[in-house]
């Protein structure tokens, strides 16, 4: 049973350790365009409870729809088994008991009871005075209570509240005071916070109310979410509302990536979150939601660990001089250094021991000058092209084609599938395969993957992201790029290729991957 809010022990004095509520299957699904299926958000709430460590998930709306009381009923059988079933909590409403019967049925035990914190949302939507909305959230949460469910407030707008009325806000909790309720969360629910603000009023909050424990929940209208969410911290909030990837409506919720960096490494604040687990549950919520993370994104974007300049990369060769405390290996991930125009020696040499490969200064000269001219044309240079790039210009011997794809023909016909036949000399024999496919691209592997795995009894790469892209200033019926990314004994890869035809890039693509893995 909970404490009365008013006896609540704690507080924040010296303490240092933060309580992450993620609310990515919630607020994150009012994303435009965002719907997770009852399967995909069971799949997301184990990755945030097991693998990320996240202290509490908020997993739905009551009362929303069929689907999502499934979703719930899921989530809430699994968890139980797990015994982590405190740990899941839903969103109610002041309903006088709907919503409780519903998060009842749908198996939680707790309800985060969503409530007016500013007077123009109490007075402008529910046309009730301070006094009547008071009375109606007691009636909910001794009902809630008094039927097993545990209870945390949440007080909408309630920046809106101390930035135009104060006193309500104060008046609200006076009378709330002796209620068994575990938490009250404070929503910046407009996102019209900023962090002088955010540390102002928390710090108000605390000084009226020392031994509560309260959450705050930004929002990232002025793009401010994060650092409303460390000011948070400073003025003595215990936990944080945070989404993967900022998902959320508007312009979304406090990414959970970037808070857990900022709390340790600028506050030396302890979370339970497990840093490797971030960029592969991100990326498996960018594949759910469909939203994609932007390369630049801190932490989990492709490039945010890729150094472009040369001079970085020989700053990090020598002593690490370009190196912050992010470091990649933090969160699953490693270090690249970019070829391209802004590249010198110190990049190649750094992607060419990658590879295992050693050139001396003359010709490394060469292959840099190349590199340098395919970056002043926009050419998508990748640490994978270096052998290729290596051969044109060196022509080195040791660097002759392994894999040669000597003729192939696919077709497509209305009510058939797609039909590839392969001819492919591999380490001087030649060796001839047919398939179907669902598609001509998809034939050709299926092929090819039908030579390395029945004629030849080897393991074939598997692949993991395709995409075709215009290339920076082409045309529509100019040239396509097709980029592949390959998972291979553990290692990702990533080819690419240009052609005026896609399927044509992308055989280009494989065929490249499968040389580089003959190199090897």
């Amino acid at each position: 049973m909970s404490q009365p809010l008013a006896t609540l022990s704690g507080g924040v004095g010296g303490d240092t350790s933060i309580e992450i509520m993620d609310t990515t299957l919630r607020d994150g699904e009012q994303t435009s365009g965002v719907s997770f299926m009852p399967h995909e958000k069971l799949m997301i709430c184990r990755a945030l409870l097991e693998d990320l460590h996240v202290d509490r998930v908020e997993v739905a709306s009551a009362r929303v729809s069929d689907g999502e009381l499934e979703a719930v009923q899921r989530i809430t059988r699994w968890a139980a088994q797990r015994g982590l079933l405190d740990r899941v909590e839903v969103l109610g409403f002041v309903d006088d008991g709907k919503s409780i019967d519903w998060i009842l049925r749908a198996g939680a035990r707790t309800m985060n009871l969503l409530c007016k914190g500013s007077s123009r949302h109490c007075q402008g939507q529910l046309g009730k005075t301070l006094e009547e909305h008071s009375k109606d959230i007691r009636r909910n949460v001794l009902m809630a209570v008094e039927r097993g469910i545990a209870v945390n407030i949440y007080l909408e707008d309630w920046s809106g509240g101390m930035k135009a009325k104060d006193d309500y806000v104060f008046c609200l909790l006076n009378s709330l005071a002796d209620l068994p309720v575990r938490r009250i969360m404070l929503p910046d629910t407009l996102g019209i916070l900023n962090p002088l603000e955010t540390l102002d009023f928390m710090r108000q909050m605390l000084m009226r109310y020392p031994d509560v424990h309260f959450d705050f929940h930004a929002h990232n209208d002025y793009d401010l979410a994060v650092s409303n969410v460390l000011a948070a911290v400073f003025g003595g909030a215990r936990g944080l509302h945070t989404a993967i990837n900022g998902l959320g409506e508007r312009a979304g919720n406090a990414p959970l990536a970037s808070v857990q960096a900022i709390l340790k490494d600028h506050f030396n604040a302890q979370t339970n979150i497990h840093e490797e687990q971030l960029n592969r549950v991100a990326h498996m919520v960018e594949s759910y939601s469909g939203i994609a993370i932007p390369p630049n994104k801190p932490i989990t974007g492709s490039a945010v660990f890729t150094q472009v300049a040369g001079v970085h990369a020989d700053g990090d060769n020598k002593q690490g001089l370009y190196q912050n405390a992010l470091l990649p290996e933090r969160f699953g991930r490693r270090r690249e250094y970019a070829l391209g125009k802004s590249s010198g020696k110190a990049n190649v040499r750094m992607n060419l021991e990658e590879l295992g490969l050693d050139l001396s200064e003359e010709d490394m000269k060469k292959v840099t000058d190349r590199i340098i001219e395919l970056g002043d044309k926009k050419e998508h240079v990748t640490q994978e092209d270096l052998p290729y790039i290596i051969r044109d210009v060196l022509k080195h011997s040791e660097e002759e084609e392994h894999v040669r794809l000597l003729s192939y023909m696919v077709s497509t016909a209305y009510g058939l599938r797609p039909m590839a036949q392969v001819r492919l000399q591999i380490n001087d024999q030649v060796y001839e395969e047919s398939a179907q496919g669902d598609g001509q691209y998809d034939a050709f592997v299926r092929a090819v993957r039908h030579i390395y795995r029945d004629r030849l009894g080897r393991p074939f790469p598997w692949l993991s992201n395709y995409s075709v892209t215009i290339p920076p200033g082409g045309r529509t019926d100019a040239l396509v790029q097709t980029t592949i990314e390959w998972v291979f004994e553990e290692k990702t890869y990533r080819t690419h290729a240009l052609d005026a035809d896609q399927t044509e890039a992308a055989i280009k693509a494989t065929i490249q991957l499968l040389n580089i893995i003959e190199r090897q």
